[in-house]
Order: C-alpha cells, then structure tokens, then sequence
C-alpha cells in the first residue's frame, strides 16, 4: 500500500506541475508531491530495484551518444577533469567543519554527509564508520533535490534552455529492434556490472555496454521520450519518499543544516564555473551541469533535455563520484577508532 500511495502522489505531482506549466513536471513534480506528504505524515515507499531499472534506461541513453566523433572529443576535457579533485577537496574543506562545528555532528556523519557521492555508496560507507545513516539519508536527498530543483531555472534564466523539449523521439519512431537492442544493452549491462562489482552499476553497465554496441554501428537510435520520462518519475518519485517518517527534530536539525549546506555547494558550484568560463574551458552551460552536486542519474536527465554535451557532463560525474568513493576506505581508517594497548 505504500508503494500504491507513493505511485499516486507522484502521479499527482506530475499533472500539478503540468498544469502550472512549471519545467521539468515528470522530475520535479512527484520530488515535490513526495515531499509535501511526507512532511503531512503520510507513510510513503520506493523500490529500490525498481528505481535501478529505471536508472538503467539513462546509462543506455548516454552509450547511445558515445559516437566515434563524441569520443574524439575526450582528450580535449583533461582540463576540466583535473578540477574535479580539487573542487570536492574545496566542499570537504568548507563542509565537513560546518556540520561539525555549526551543527555539533560526530565526525563520520559530517564527513559523509559532506562529500557529494553517491546516496547508497555514502550510507554504506557511513554506517560502517559509525555514522548516523537516518541523518545521512536526509542530507544526501536535500542535496540532490536542491540542486535538481534549482538548476532548471538557471538554465533558463541564464542561457534560455529550452525545457520543454522532449527527451528523445516517440516510441513510435523507433523501429523495434532497435528497443530490444536497448533493453539487451540496459539488463546485460546492469547484470555484467553487479558481477564485477562495478560502482553505479546501474547506470555505467548499461552505459559502457550499448557504448561498444554503439560504436559497432548497430545501434542508432537513443531510448524514446517515453522511456526517459518513465526514469524521470520514479527517480523523482525516489527521491521524495526518502522523506517519509521525518519527525518535527529532523526537520529542525537535518533539513536546515543541508539546506545551509545546499547554499555553501551552490555557491562553490558557481565560482568553479566562472572560472571555466573565464578560462574558455568549456561552455558555462555544460561546466554547470558537469560540476554541479547533484545526483548522477539527475543531472544526466537534464544534459538530455537541454541538449548539452551529454558525454562531457557524464565524465565529470563519474569521476566525482570515483574521487569520493576512492577516498573513503581512506578516510574510514583514519576515523575509525583505534584499539587501545
């Protein structure tokens, strides 16, 4: 039942933001809805693997792009890359004694909560030193739901994104085979990763595999416009129902320090920035989404909808989250309590 309902009060979402004609109705609406009820009480549910499968849809979308033309592009990014460790030393430097110091959390909840990885990867890692995986939780989804909520209406405000165009082709004008090729890609791919154990196995298996289908020619078309918005809802739908249970204490201590932390990211996010675009690095638009802490699976969406250079924003974020995923078994040592003599 609370599947059904979480399902219906996204659906909600959906048309609500439809109606008032805001950007991006099938991501933001049920983050909204979802949220909404949650801090209303009402007993809200994701699925996980569900939620996974969906994921799957947006790592064939991006192998779809890696076109022998698009990957000659990549040398020319090494620039861009290499402020990737900088910038999430930058966060580490700036977030981890805020919730320290501003908001008194032990020290392995304010370094998880602080680095921007992945949600699952950083609660796992926290739980084993220590931290508090509730408080996590809420900070990670406050995160991305910020950001995700307010990069749309930079987009357009700054650089007059066209949010409304659809994410890719109708279903109808995809030939068959071609969509069993992308469902081949998305569960061989998915199921190869989990295997070998590949981090974001959700997104990068499907990714890496239809890639190499793609190069091969036999793959020429993206996953249609139905497919994408069919991720957008539940990833959105996810993100929302991770609030479910918020007591009035975490709303007054967890939601306020990552919505004073959301703050500090996006002003470091838009330096970073300026100074890509101060140095012709790369266009302001793409250096926005590639460096932006949002989620992987969310910013990618919106690389797609406005037509910005997928595979440049995707690298960025692979690495971010590879960066912080390498640094944590690190940290975890240093944290962790040591045995006395």
């Amino acid at each position: 039942m609370p599947f059904a309902v979480t399902v219906v009060i996204a659906l909600f979402g959906v048309g609500a933001f439809h109606v008032a004609d805001i950007p991006l109705p099938w991501l933001l609406g049920p983050i909204a809805a979802c949220l909404v009820a949650a801090l209303a009480g009402v007993r809200l549910r994701g699925i996980k693997q569900l939620n996974d499968g969906m994921r799957t849809i947006l790592g064939v979308a991006v192998g779809a792009t890696l076109t022998p033309p698009v990957l000659a592009t990549f040398p020319a990014m090494w620039p861009t890359l290499l402020l990737i460790p900088v910038t999430v030393i930058c966060i580490g430097l700036v977030g981890i004694p805020y919730f320290l110091r501003v908001w008194k959390y032990d020290f392995p909840t304010a370094y998880y909560a602080t680095m921007p990885g992945g949600l699952q990867d950083m609660l796992a890692f926290g739980e084993e030193a220590g931290g508090n995986v509730r408080t996590l939780s809420l900070i990670h989804a406050t995160r991305v739901m910020i950001i995700v909520a307010a990069l749309p209406f930079l987009l357009n405000g700054i650089w007059e994104a066209d949010l409304s165009n659809p994410p890719g082709v109708p279903m109808r004008a995809v030939p068959l085979p071609q969509q069993a090729l992308m469902v081949i890609c998305a569960v061989l791919g998915w199921w190869i990763a989990l295997r070998i154990g590949l981090f974001g196995a959700s997104i990068l298996g499907p990714l890496i595999l239809t890639a190499v289908v793609t190069l091969t020619g036999l793959l020429q078309f993206r996953p249609p416009a139905e497919a994408i918005w069919a991720a957008q809802f539940f990833i959105g739908m996810t993100i929302g129902a991770k609030y479910s249970g918020i007591t009035m204490v975490e709303v007054s201590r967890d939601l306020v320090a990552s919505v004073g932390f959301c703050v500090i990211l996006i002003v470091l996010t838009v330096l970073v920035v300026e100074a890509v675009v101060i140095l012709d690095l790369a266009p302001g638009m793409e250096a926005l989404l590639a460096f932006a802490p949002g989620g992987q699976a969310e910013l990618t969406v919106l690389a797609l909808i406005v037509g910005a250079d997928v595979a440049f924003v995707v690298a960025h974020h692979v690495l971010r989250i590879f960066v912080v995923i390498l640094g944590a078994p690190i940290a975890v040592r240093l944290i962790s309590p040591r045995p006395r003599d």
